[in-house]
């Protein structure tokens, strides 16, 4: 841990990224549709620059992991997306859209390490006693950014123009560029012969599936990600049925961002009160109560399943990280981070997917079906509870110890 490198400037960093990043895909769907003029070339753009972040993250996660100073690594990234999305701004109504859909294509690859590849690093900031609260005020991070990024996507379009979005979303990510390439290197590992990078990826998935506790938060969010992908796809409709015009759908999903932020603020203040395995579980399941809630389509009670939604979600993250910090191997945590963050954002994109056309059939259908993948991941978390937490790759069972989980 450098002591020049305060967790001040670990937050400034990944919230000016994390805030690009969400700003990012609304900028590209307006600038899409002001450019072209066509929603399906709009909503191509986001799905490409979504999408292929479910390939890049466990890759980038080995990457990382291998490097001597990571922080570089997730600098190069963010100069990469950065660029991706000015040829995009400068080569729409340009260039073939093929050329510009690879381009989204390519640049959604490098999309985990806005995400968990900032959090992988975290331990290198915080000494072991300060990593519960500085988990909770990175988690801060995701909630700050869902929240102000695609409002100020939509504030500056209006003031600007929509090619304007997407400039300001590129220029925060180039501000994050020096707290990423200064972040302290890891402490060194004894040499060990190299591996090859497929070995590292099926090593890091195998501790993803072996080592209990991380299988089961892992499992539990990315389905649990599918209802919050179908919640979501259904806010616009959920405004013009609750609040008389779709633009208001946006003012649930700012409740439900400042619910998660709120959350998530408290949890910092107290982070000894967090125990992170339980609340996986009963974050899920206040999601699912949110949902049933959110299904009924009356205006207060939106309101306040979109409260109830953000007071489950903000936490849920916050004990991810935890789990992930505790339980993910030094060597691994990279990939690990970076494979989970591809693992939700693919969950995500499926609910979107699915979202759309179950509105369209019955709005509380679609709100029903979202809880209902959020108890089947509440169910999931229980079943894998009952065995105990699998054996660490490399690390015999006795030396372990027999702690349990906080």
């Amino acid at each position: 841990m450098s002591k020049r490198y305060g967790i001040g400037r670990y937050l400034t960093g990944a919230t000016a990224a994390r805030t690009g990043d969400e700003m990012s895909g609304p900028a590209l769907l307006l600038v899409g549709l002001s450019v072209t003029g066509s929603a399906s070339t709009a909503s191509a753009l986001l799905s490409g620059i979504t999408l292929s972040a479910a390939v890049g993250g466990p890759v980038f996660g080995v990457l990382l992991d291998r490097v001597a100073r990571p922080g570089r690594l997730l600098a190069a990234a963010l100069a990469a997306y950065s660029l991706a999305l000015l040829a995009i701004l400068l080569g729409l109504g340009r260039l073939p859209l093929p050329v510009i859909l690879a381009t989204a294509l390519c640049g959604g690859l490098l999309g985990p390490a806005l995400a968990g590849g900032w959090t992988s690093q975290l331990p290198q900031v915080a000494a072991p006693g300060n990593l519960p609260r500085a988990t909770a005020l990175d988690a801060l991070t995701y909630n700050f950014a869902s929240l102000a990024g695609p409002a100020l996507a939509g504030a500056v379009a209006m003031a600007a123009g929509a090619p304007a979005g997407v400039v300001v979303s590129l220029a925060l990510m180039v501000l994050a560029l020096p707290a990423a390439w200064t972040l302290p290197a890891p402490s060194p590992t004894p040499a060990t012969a190299p591996a090859s990078v497929i070995a590292d990826l099926r090593s890091g998935f195998a501790v993803i599936g072996r080592v209990r506790p991380l299988a089961r938060a892992t499992l539990t969010s990315v389905i649990s990600y599918v209802g919050v992908g179908t919640l979501v796809t259904c806010t616009p409709l959920l405004g013009e049925r609750a609040l008389g015009a779709t633009d208001s759908g946006t003012f649930l999903l700012a409740a439900l961002a400042a619910a998660s932020l709120a959350t998530n603020a408290l949890l910092a203040r107290s982070p000894g009160a967090l125990r992170p395995d339980a609340t996986i579980l009963a974050s899920t399941l206040a999601l699912a109560g949110a949902l049933l809630l959110a299904a009924t389509l009356t205006p207060l009670a939106l309101f306040a399943a979109m409260a109830v939604a953000g007071a489950g979600a903000g936490p849920q993250l916050t004990a991810l990280f935890a789990v992930r910090h505790r339980e993910a191997p030094a060597h691994l945590r990279g990939q690990i981070f970076t494979t989970g963050a591809s693992l939700k954002i693919t969950g995500y994109a499926i609910g979107a997917g699915l979202g759309g056309p179950l509105a369209t059939w019955s709005l509380p259908g679609a709100l029903l079906v979202a809880a209902g993948f959020e108890a089947l991941a509440a169910l999931c978390f229980v079943a894998l509870t009952g065995v105990g937490r699998g054996r660490r790759p490399g690390v015999p069972q006795r030396a372990q110890g027999t702690r349990t989980s906080p």
